[in-house]
């Protein structure tokens, strides 16, 4: 890579790493996109684990007081159950397949009845969903807005949500860092000055958030995660439509 597309890249992290920063979300939804968009896709999900790993364990550690361990550690049984049946079967969907899970699955979990509503706090629904997320992040690169969904379902303040998903997400995208780096495509490789830019614009991002996510009421922080949420899952169901409409229509002639 050139060091004006370097350069380029390391600006998109500082400004998504500052998105996830805020709300927790989002951030690597739109990183994956571009970097799909500019290299091998073994590649880019290796470089999207190593900018997601390094973004969300600064931004652990910036709230490390606010983790909610118990999700956590029931969210990692979920994904190593994901990581042994993905590495069985090794299945990766077509692109329009992948959009429309990122899409709907939020969708769904709004939808469930009262008693089994998105509740981070559920042992049983903490191992479901870490299977769930970590079979999309396998699928697609992101567990997308699913996640989301579930920890904004508890209790938690925006504070806890923030620090406890982090977490989570440092080891799924360490899991994706070995699913698409050793037993995918073991010989992706990755630009070591590319790599160092991502972890230090990723950290960047991640910092320059705090003080306004500290300014945000609880009441502020769900209305807009929610809001976000709804956007990108919209977005996917969108795209992911088209593409399976134009595939279609291609076909057909």
């Amino acid at each position: 890579m050139t060091p004006f597309l370097i350069a380029a890249l390391g600006l998109l992290m500082v400004a998504t790493a500052f998105l996830s920063g805020l709300f927790g979300m989002a951030g690597g939804l739109i990183l994956i996109g571009v970097l799909l968009a500019l290299m091998p896709l073994p590649t880019a999900m290796v470089l999207h684990a190593i900018t997601q790993m390094a973004s969300n364990g600064w931004r652990a550690f910036l709230w490390r007081a606010h983790i909610r361990w118990r999700p956590v550690m029931v969210y990692l049984i979920g994904c190593a159950l994901a990581l042994g049946a993905w590495s069985i079967t090794r299945y990766v969907p077509d692109k329009p397949v992948a959009l429309l899970l990122l899409g709907v699955t939020p969708f769904m979990a709004r939808l469930m009845p009262a008693n089994i509503k998105p509740n981070p706090d559920s042992v049983w629904q903490g191992a479901l969903y870490g299977s769930l997320c970590m079979g999309l992040m396998l699928m697609t690169g992101v567990s997308g807005p699913l996640l989301d969904t579930f920890f904004l379902g508890g209790n938690f303040g925006r504070r806890e949500i923030v620090a406890t998903k982090a977490t989570c997400q440092v080891a799924s995208h360490f899991t994706k860092l070995i699913y698409f780096g050793g037993i995918i495509d073991q010989a992706a490789t990755l630009d070591p000055v590319l790599a160092g830019v991502a972890i230090a614009a990723s950290m960047l991002g991640t910092s320059l958030a705090r003080r306004i996510l500290e300014a945000m009421s609880d009441a502020q922080f769900r209305t807009w995660a929610n809001r976000l949420i709804t956007t990108v899952a919209s977005y996917y169901i969108l795209y992911g439509s088209w593409l399976l409409l134009a595939g279609s229509s291609v076909a057909s002639y």
